[in-house]
This record gives C-alpha cells, sequence and structure tokens, in this order.
C-alpha cells in the first residue's frame, strides 16, 4: 500500500510559477510510475504528466508542453511538478498517482493516489 501526499499548491496570479510536491510511502517508491492529474470545477479528471519509475521517460499533456516539468527524486521518494507560466485555465485540483503498469496517460492505469492540492490562478 503506497500513500501519497501532495503539497505546494495555492493562489498565484497569471504568469506565476509553484512547484508541487508528492510524498510517497509505504512501498518502494523507485518501483513505481509517478503521474500528475488535474479537476478543474465541473471537468474530469485529466492526465497532466508522468516519470517513469527510471526517470528516463517523461510524458505531457499537450495543454502543458514547454511550461511544466515533472521531476522524481527516488532518495526523497518525492515527485515534483513544477509548474511555470501559470493560466487561470490551470486553475483545479492537482492530483499524484503511482502506477506500476504500462497505461501511464489514463486514471486507470493508476492504482493509488493522493489527497490533492488546489491550484488557483487568477487573471
Amino acid at each position: 500500500q503506497v500513500q501519497l501526499v501532495e503539497s505546494g499548491g495555492g493562489l498565484v496570479q497569471a504568469g506565476d510559477s509553484l512547484r508541487l510536491s508528492c510524498a510517497a510511502s509505504g512501498g518502494t517508491f523507485s518501483r513505481y510510475h509517478m503521474g500528475w492529474f488535474c479537476q478543474a470545477p465541473g471537468k474530469e479528471r485529466e492526465f497532466v504528466a508522468v516519470i517513469t519509475w527510471t526517470a528516463d521517460t517523461t510524458y505531457y499533456a499537450d495543454s502543458v508542453k514547454g511550461r511544466f516539468t515533472i521531476s522524481r527524486d527516488n532518495a526523497r521518494s518525492t515527485v515534483y511538478l513544477q509548474m511555470n507560466s501559470l493560466k487561470p485555465e490551470d486553475t483545479a485540483v492537482y492530483y499524484c498517482a503511482a502506477s506500476r503498469g504500462v497505461l501511464i496517460k489514463v486514471e486507470a492505469g493508476y492504482a493509488y493516489w493522493g489527497q490533492g492540492t488546489q491550484v488557483t490562478v487568477s487573471s
């Protein structure tokens, strides 16, 4: 059983940056692909980014490419999401999730989820 706790959300202005963190416990962190998803009000949860357990491959949603960067520190059992040039449309609850499968760009591929952290971007 893996427990995930996100932090780092908040209220910022358009153009600002935030770094989200997700601390993992209770499992072998280095064996999991780690993803970030977001859910805006009234919308379904959607994929943002993922980093493989080897940390040599990352994928991003088109909407965040060039602005967000996912990284991981296996020694600290933590995954990060650096969010730059934030836009009001990035406003959502951001969740981290852990996967040992191959479906790493969809919710169904993830077995463990954090509780989420709110990111609000004002215009």
